[in-house]
């Protein structure tokens, strides 16, 4: 077995589960009502952030019950690393964002610069509106430049995993919120 194989089965084992999957599927239930409440007639296209927000995407999107269409956006700092760097875009959607209401949908908010650029993006091509829905909302203790419409729960400030979070693109597919003993 390769040494990053060992390193992510080893990270698995030793992790603390700060969130069920019960829990994160409760909270992914109580963040679709509110959507469901907010935006059903907003003509809204859901904008799936890619790799980290296709979990919570997939998981909310048969909750809510109105009419929408989907696309996705990939940007990101980390690219499989454990600290971020400058935004790097990847993929932008496909759909015209002129005119229409626009959700952002991602995993976890963490600083928030991702995010932003992401919502700068959207409103520079047009759209109405772009509000953001994150699975999770990271505690950090200080300000952040984007503060989401939507979140599902809130968590510690630790080095998480599972539903959508990686670890060195690893454990996306954890079924709950694991935070990592500690960074290898």
């Amino acid at each position: 077995m390769n040494r990053l194989l060992e390193e992510i089965r080893l990270v698995e084992q030793q992790a603390l589960l700060l969130h069920s999957e019960a829990e994160v599927e409760a909270a992914l239930d109580r963040m679709a009502e509110r959507i469901n409440r907010t935006l059903a007639d907003s003509d809204l296209l859901v904008l799936c952030v890619i790799n980290g927000g296709i979990i919570a995407a997939g998981k909310l999107l048969p909750r809510l019950d109105f009419p929408l269409t989907v696309d996705s956006i990939h940007a990101s700092r980390y690219r499989n690393a454990t600290s971020g760097s400058d935004i790097h875009w990847l993929y932008k959607p496909t759909t015209s964002l002129a005119g229409r209401s626009v959700l952002i949908v991602d995993d976890i908010l963490d600083e928030g610069h991702t995010l932003q650029a992401i919502v700068d993006y959207c409103l520079a091509q047009g759209a109405r509106q772009a509000l953001t829905a994150v699975l999770f909302d990271k505690q950090l203790g200080r300000e952040k430049p984007v503060k989401p419409d939507f979140v599902g729960l809130s968590v510690a400030n630790h080095y998480l995993f599972g539903y959508g979070m990686d670890y060195k693109g690893y454990l996306r597919n954890a079924p709950g919120v694991y935070a990592c003993k500690e960074v290898l």
